[in-house]
């Protein structure tokens, strides 16, 4: 067979308009060359694509049936051109990425809709999880890029670009003794059971003789809801809540809470695409946007 993706859309092209000469005017051709691009199609074909004994060509049974394949075919074509010339432009064929489990979600879903409409044939692979599992996926190859608050522990081993802040606070569930308070001093704290972050490389800071420790934000949050002790926390993740549940931020000026710095995390050695580069800059941008939103409704 000889036909060729040309003589397909004029196929379709014919199908879609309602004749030949509609197809032609559609196309800017020439009537008697979608004409005799069609007849050649039929001939390769081996199969009659349009009833020609009335004054207005129209679909055969065969061809009514080929028109959905033709269309196939071309959108298949098209996909490969769109692909390829995003190859051609630097851009990745895939991409695995792995995210602190606390990071903002809402950030991250601007992120993903933006990026399916940047690079529509980029294969994506999302991995989440504690500040540890981020960083052994990046350590082991599973992932080609990671984000996680800067613990500033893991920097030796990778390469690392701050793209961002997130807020913190400190978190009371409304039924506990502090959340009636307006101000507090770090000796209040000290008084209650502190909820701190346990995973390798991070240091949390202790206030209280009172612990009890987890390696997962939302567990930590879901203890504070049910009033088991007091937490930082990013303020992200204390919104996570529903009214039901919602979280008491305190006020305590003697703890200057600084923001939480967001790192891009990845392998020496392996250079970044234009997609990943494009991806860590606008994460931050969007954390940036939201972290903005945060203050000025503290404010």
């Amino acid at each position: 067979m000889q036909w060729n993706l040309d003589q397909l859309r004029q196929f379709v092209a014919a199908a879609e308009q309602g004749s030949i000469s509609a197809a032609a005017r559609h196309l800017g051709r020439a009537q008697s060359a979608v004409s005799t691009a069609i007849a050649l199609l039929e001939v390769d074909l081996g199969v009659t694509l349009f009833d020609r004994s009335a004054h207005k060509a129209g679909l055969t049974e065969v061809g009514a049936a080929m028109l959905q394949e033709a269309r196939e075919v071309l959108r298949q074509a098209d996909a490969l051109e769109e692909r390829t010339r995003s190859f051609s432009a630097g851009d990745e064929a895939s991409l695995t990425m792995v995210l602190d489990e606390a990071l903002p979600y809402a950030a991250l879903r601007v992120l993903l809709r933006e990026l399916s409409a940047r690079a529509p044939a980029l294969e994506l692979t999302l991995l989440d999880g504690t500040p540890s599992e981020v960083v052994a996926a990046v350590q082991q190859r599973r992932a080609d890029i990671g984000f996680h608050f800067d613990r500033g522990r893991v920097a030796s081993g990778f390469d690392q670009r701050h793209i961002g802040s997130v807020a913190q606070g400190i978190f009371v569930s409304p039924r506990h003794p502090l959340a009636a308070r307006e101000r507090l001093r770090k000796t209040d704290l000290a008084q209650y059971r502190q909820l701190i972050l346990q995973a390798d490389g991070v240091e949390e800071p202790v206030y209280s003789p009172k612990l009890w420790r987890s390696d997962n934000h939302y567990s930590i949050a879901e203890m504070v809801a049910d009033n088991l002790g007091w937490a930082i926390l990013p303020v992200n993740v204390a919104e996570y809540f529903d009214h039901a549940k919602a979280l008491v931020p305190l006020r305590c000026p003697a703890l200057a809470l600084p923001l939480l710095s967001v790192q891009m995390l990845w392998l020496p050695g392996r250079p970044l695409g234009s997609t990943a580069q494009w991806t860590g800059e606008r994460f931050g941008q969007l954390l940036s946007s939201q972290g903005k939103a945060v203050l000025g409704e503290d404010m």
